[in-house]
């Protein structure tokens, strides 16, 4: 590389901005605009990018949708009571309110689409529950909240997924499809840890709830509980696409809240609609920097260039998938997820094309990974987050989610290997790749 060239001094730029503060999207968009000026090209094309991606991309609607439903359930009681029902299923166990943290994680993953929101959310109602009487310790509560959280992108619906489609051009619906069994797989292997866990520890068992009282329990937590059947039946049935079943998903979530549970005050569904906006604007303006710096990519010819480095090297598909994983499991460490797949992962979807891999097994797979990144240090949000909500030291939160990030490595190696368990459910419903 020409260190000299207007492309290396674009990348100086956009590091240098954003280790001095400024959000990584505006990074993207001044690096750019760089970009074009030293490379004598025209300036407007940043406005042109801007309005070819965002106000033509139908998809990027279902972001901010997915995002306001999550905020509705948070402020209602739909949390609560689904948190009673998860502790009625597996409460009675040893470790039961682990266990109960981890079914509450698969629920909820089929609600709201973000990890940041299940453990802003439901997150801090269990942290609370574990550690409640001194329990558990309160770093072992908050390294399962955090690592449970992770399950919220993969198992549909998945914002991060609907960023990757909105790069590889992938179907969302076999992309939410392919994300089912590799999240019930990951909660697999973490309850499997919280039961061993249970018995090395010795971590109590909670008075069960008595049978006669779970028919009731049930019904109070079912409207709550039939919003992945109405999202999900909505897509898979043909009835509404991926962004209108965003749309249903957040009038469905204000209606059970304010009609059915009447819990949402005036004053709480403002709120809610001014934290959606904001976390909007933020994922906006990343979309928006990593489009037009998409563009100086492919000006460069990066992917092409990649892609003929790569086949040179005569990787088969499977090398080609672990060398990816290796290269996104090592920037999670340093970058924002979003950003990834924004930036990183066109750079490799032309090469997983050329060699036959199929882009809704490289996509899970990707998410997968990246999503690791939100409980790896030293970047990690969800330890950041989980750290603030607990208010204990981040070392003892790393120490204790070390073991579930081991479980999740061994679940992304199992996806990887093995492309069935991302592809079988979408090609039961017809997908034919």
């Amino acid at each position: 590389m020409n260190f000299a060239s207007p492309f290396s001094i674009s990348i100086v730029a956009i590091t240098a901005l954003a280790l001095l503060g400024l959000p990584v999207g505006h990074a993207m968009i001044a690096g750019s605009i760089l970009y074009l000026l030293l490379a004598g090209l025209d300036m407007g094309t940043v406005a042109e990018q801007f309005l070819n991606g965002m106000y033509s991309n139908y998809i990027i609607l279902a972001v901010p949708l997915f995002i306001l439903a999550a905020e509705l359930m948070n402020i209602g009681s739909m949390t609560e009571r689904l948190m009673t029902f998860c502790n009625a299923i597996v409460g009675r166990f040893r470790g039961g309110l682990a266990q109960v943290n981890v079914l509450q994680s698969i629920i909820f993953a089929g609600m709201s689409g973000s990890a940041i929101a299940d453990a802003a959310g439901s997150g801090k109602i269990m942290q609370n529950m574990m550690t409640a009487d001194g329990k558990y310790p309160a770093s072992y509560a908050a390294a399962l909240t955090a690592a449970t959280a992770v399950i919220g992108p993969i198992i549909p619906p998945s914002i991060p997924m609907i960023i990757y489609a909105l790069v590889s051009d992938a179907s969302i619906g076999y992309l939410f499809l392919g994300g089912v069994i590799p999240g019930l797989l990951m909660a697999g292997f973490q309850m499997i840890l919280v039961a061993v866990h249970a018995r090395t520890r010795n971590f109590p068992v909670e008075p069960p709830t008595p049978l006669r009282e779970l028919p009731g329990i049930t019904w109070r937590a079912l409207p709550a509980l039939m919003m992945p059947v109405v999202l999900l039946g909505g897509i898979y049935s043909g009835v509404t696409t991926p962004t209108e079943a965003a749309a249903v998903a957040a009038a469905y979530a204000l209606f059970i809240s304010v009609v059915l549970y009447r819990s949402v005050s005036f004053a709480d569904f403002y709120r809610s609609i001014l934290a959606s906006a904001r976390t909007t604007a933020s994922i906006g303006m990343l979309i928006a920097g990593a489009l037009v710096f998409n563009y100086v990519v492919t000006v460069e010819n990066i992917p092409h260039s990649l892609s003929v480095l790569l086949t040179s090297w005569e990787l088969s598909p499977t090398g080609f998938l672990v060398l990816v994983n290796v290269i996104l499991l090592l920037l999670g460490c340093v970058l924002e997820g979003t950003t990834i797949i924004l930036v990183i992962l066109p750079v490799f979807i032309p090469t997983a094309n050329a060699l036959g891999i199929d882009l809704v097994h490289f996509g899970v797979m990707c998410v997968v990974n990246i999503m690791l990144g939100l409980v790896t240090p030293p970047y990690g949000l969800l330890l950041f987050i989980m750290t603030r909500i607990a208010n204990v030291p981040l070392w003892d939160i790393v120490r204790d989610v070390l073991p579930f990030l081991y479980t999740m490595i061994l679940s992304l190696i199992v996806i990887t290997f093995f492309p069935d368990t991302v592809l079988w459910l979408p090609r039961l419903f017809g997908y034919q790749g």
